[in-house]
C-alpha cells in the first residue's frame, strides 16, 4: 500500500496528525508559553482591560464618564473586582484546556462554563439595566461579548481546541 493509500484509508488520523503532535506535547509542560497561572493571568488581566477600556468609552460617548464603574461601587473598587474575576476565570479557563489534553471531556466542562458565564452576563446586565439604564446592554454586555470573542480567538490561536472536541466526543 502506498502513502496515498494509506491517507485515503485513514483519512482523521493523517489530517489531524500535527495538531495531535502538538496536544501531546503541550499540556506536558509545567513552565513557559503553557503554564496555565501565567498564561490566564495573562489572558484575564489582556481581556480585563479591553472590556474596562470598552466600558470606559461608552460612558465618555453617552456624555456621562466613569458611569457604571462609579455606579456599581467606585471606579477603584470596580476596577479591582473586574480585574480579580477575569484573572480568576481566565486562570479556570486555562487550566480545563490544560487538562482536557489528558481527560478530553473536560474540553465540554470549559464550553459549558464559558456558556454559563455569558449566560449570567445576560442576567446581571438584565438586573443593571434598571440601575443604568438602556446603555447597560452595550456597555456591560457588549463588553462581555467582546472579551469573550478575543479570549475564544487567543486560546484557540494557542490550543488544539477543535481536537479536544473530537478527542471528547470519541471518549464516549
Amino acid at each position: 500500500m502506498t502513502k496515498t493509500q494509506d491517507r485515503r484509508a485513514r483519512p482523521a488520523e493523517s489530517l489531524f496528525q500535527p495538531a495531535l503532535t502538538r496536544l501531546k506535547g503541550y499540556a506536558l509542560s509545567a513552565h513557559g508559553e503553557h503554564d496555565g497561572l501565567r498564561e490566564g493571568t495573562r489572558l484575564g488581566l489582556l481581556v480585563a482591560t479591553i472590556t474596562w477600556l470598552w466600558l470606559a468609552l461608552i460612558d465618555a460617548v453617552s456624555g456621562d464618564p466613569f458611569h457604571t464603574a462609579a455606579a456599581l461601587g467606585g471606579i477603584v473598587a470596580f476596577t479591582v473586582v473586574h480585574y480579580a474575576l477575569n484573572v480568576a476565570y481566565s486562570v479556570s479557563l486555562v487550566s480545563l484546556i490544560h487538562g482536557a489534553a489528558r481527560y478530553p471531556s473536560l474540553i465540554l466542562v470549559a464550553l459549558i462554563g464559558f456558556a454559563m458565564i455569558e449566560i449570567g452576563f445576560i442576567m446581571l446586565t438584565a438586573a443593571l439595566s434598571y440601575l443604568l439604564g438602556g446603555i447597560a446592554w452595550l456597555s456591560i454586555f457588549g463588553g462581555s461579548v467582546i472579551g469573550a470573542a478575543i479570549a475564544f480567538h487567543l486560546l484557540a490561536r494557542s490550543h488544539p481546541l477543535g481536537v479536544l472536541l473530537r478527542e471528547a466526543e470519541n471518549e464516549r
